[in-house]
């Protein structure tokens, strides 16, 4: 296929973490708000004079100082965040907000404080409990503690307006967004998608990592763009998979699984679009805070959600996933060391084969994959299993 006009720039905003565009709103004045989380609902980082960045290393090297203050037993994203906030990639960060999710994070996030790596003096970190349940005592304390130590300390220490109006003027510019890129995923869905699953996560990558107002033009002219784009004559993909697990923010990892002939057509991990990137549904009967934590609570998939109801709706969510977007298989990936994705990957990959009926691979990787042999040798593996039964099928058929 013809290349895709903005996917170069959308692709530069992912080589640096303090981009083009973090430069150009800081420059406009607005406060840059580092987040590590889909705990902290994203609205509330973007109130107007303000706009959130997700922590991430790109083009991560060394991680030795990470793993000297974290062991080397932790997981490799928070090791390589450290290592990137000593270097000082994080400078410009005005706060971070964080959530007790994750230990590990945690105790990233602590380092970052705790060793001073911002030279701004009025830098500040906030650590929020947030829910391991989803029911309404739940809600009430999620609800609770995001008032208390996110929009708070935003209004008290950068003079953030924090009311009812400002947050509904966030979760609009949000569902701009969300919009765009649902309308966006949803051509992944065709027999010969005309934009794969890495152009669609350097595109959505972008929206985590970029003030959300100066992508949202570019974004409607890529949508433009694909309702015109041709796609190759014959599919050059082998087979169509679901990503699942933990946080991937670096889209080389999807390019290498298509590079294996693995066409990823929908993104279920941290990062991703499904979900986090649809639309907030408000009403004019109840503040917004207290629906925007609702919508978060509903919409997370976490591994960390640990009553019975979560932990069925992540597996019967998968599978919905994979039928809506025609997959024919499922890549359940985890971090290095990462405690929550570890558990919930190792049940998946028998339970969604074996109860669900998907055929599924199950990987652990490192932060930083580029060129894995190990990965690659493994992806492609699990291309021919599954191309054999989708061969094998179609001959019972005749």
């Amino acid at each position: 296929m013809k290349d895709l006009k903005h996917l170069y720039y959308f692709e530069k905003l992912l080589q640096d973490t303090y981009n083009d565009l973090a430069r150009q709103a800081q420059g406009e004045g607005k406060y840059a708000i580092g987040h590590v989380c889909f705990q902290i609902p994203e609205p509330l980082l973007n109130l107007p004079g303000c706009f959130s960045v997700r922590l991430r290393a790109p083009q991560t090297g060394s991680i030795e100082m990470g793993t000297y203050y974290m062991s080397s037993t932790l997981c490799e994203a928070c090791r390589a965040y450290l290592e990137r906030a000593i270097e000082g990639g994080f400078n410009f960060l005005d706060c971070i907000i964080a959530p007790d999710a994750c230990a590990q994070m945690n105790r990233c996030v602590e380092n970052i404080e705790k060793l001073h790596t911002s030279p701004k003096e009025n830098f500040f970190v906030t650590y929020s409990d947030v829910p391991m349940k989803s029911d309404e005592s739940a809600l009430r304390h999620y609800v609770k503690q995001m008032r208390i130590h996110v929009l708070e300390p935003l209004h008290e220490k950068l003079g953030i307006d924090i009311s009812d109006a400002a947050l509904r003027k966030a979760v609009e510019e949000q569902n701009e967004i969300s919009a765009l890129l649902t309308a966006i995923g949803d051509y992944r869905k065709c027999d010969n998608p005309v934009i794969t699953g890495y152009e669609f996560a350097v595109l959505c990558l972008s929206s985590y990592c970029s003030p959300k107002h100066l992508i949202k033009e570019k974004l409607q002219e890529t949508l433009e763009e694909l309702k015109t784009r041709v796609p190759d004559e014959k599919n050059p993909y082998r087979i169509r998979v679901v990503m699942v697990g933990s946080e991937i923010d670096d889209p080389e990892f999807i390019k290498l699984a298509e590079e294996c002939g693995a066409l990823v057509v929908a993104d279920r991990y941290c990062f991703g679009s499904l979900p986090g990137r649809q639309v907030i549904e408000l009403n004019e009967e109840e503040d917004a805070l207290t629906q925007i934590c609702r919508t978060y609570i509903e919409w997370g998939k976490c591994p960390r959600f640990f009553n019975q109801e979560k932990i069925l709706e992540r597996r019967e969510y998968v599978d919905m996933l994979a039928k809506e977007y025609h997959a024919d298989g499922l890549i359940y990936e985890q971090i290095k060391f990462c405690d929550y994705w570890g558990y919930e990957r190792a049940a998946a990959f028998h339970i969604m084969d074996e109860e669900y009926g998907w055929p599924t691979l199950s990987v652990d990787r490192p932060y930083a994959v580029r060129s894995s042999g190990q990965l690659r040798t493994r992806i492609q593996a699990f291309v021919e299993r599954v191309e054999l039964k989708k061969i094998n099928a179609n001959k019972a058929k005749q």
